[in-house]
C-alpha cells in the first residue's frame, strides 16, 4: 500500500501485498540491522518500478571506516537469519567509504557520512516510494521516522 502524500510504502502482515509488489521484508530486516548497529539516515527505497535489476535500496550512513563494515556484516547476518539470501556479491568493503552488497531483489548501501553526501544516492532516486522499514518494538526508531 502506497500512501500517497508521503510517498512511503508500509509493510503489511504475509499475504498483505499486492500482488505486483515483491516482499520487502528482507530489506526491511537489512534496514533495522543497521539501525541497531548505530547506523544513520537509514532509506528503504522502492526502486523496482523504475529499474529494472532490483527491487529495493536500503540505504544507511555510518560515522567511520569501521563501522561501515560492521553495519554491513550485521546486515548479512539479519538477512541470514531471516532466511533470506546471501549476497552474490559486495563491493567496496576494503575501502569502507561505500560499500554495495547485492542480495538480487535487494541491495544494501553503507556509506561513510562524507560519502553519503558527496552522492546523494537518495536524490538520484527522490520519486520512488520509501518503505517503512521502523520496528514499532524500538520507540527510538518509530519517534525519530526512521533516522537516528
Amino acid at each position: 500500500m502506497t500512501d500517497a502524500e508521503t510517498n512511503t510504502v508500509t509493510t503489511t502482515p504475509a499475504g498483505g501485498l499486492p500482488d505486483d509488489l515483491l516482499d520487502p521484508t528482507f530489506a526491511v530486516a537489512a534496514a533495522r540491522a543497521a539501525f541497531a548497529k548505530g547506523a544513520t539516515d537509514i532509506l528503504v527505497l522502492q526502486v523496482g518500478d523504475v529499474l529494472a535489476i532490483t527491487d529495493y535500496f536500503v540505504i544507511a550512513s555510518a560515522s567511520n571506516s569501521r563501522l561501515v563494515r560492521t553495519v554491513v556484516q550485521e546486515c548479512e547476518d539479519a538477512v541470514a537469519e531471516a532466511g533470506g539470501p546471501k549476497a552474490l556479491r559486495v563491493e567496496g568493503l576494503a575501502e569502507s567509504e561505500w560499500v554495495l552488497a547485492d542480495h538480487g531483489t535487494f541491495v544494501v548501501h553503507v556509506f561513510h557520512n562524507d560519502a553519503r553526501q558527496y552522492y546523494e544516492l537518495e536524490r538520484l532516486w527522490s520519486d520512488v516510494p520509501k518503505v517503512a522499514w521502523e520496528d514499532p518494538d524500538l520507540p527510538a526508531a518509530a519517534a525519530l521516522g526512521g533516522t537516528r
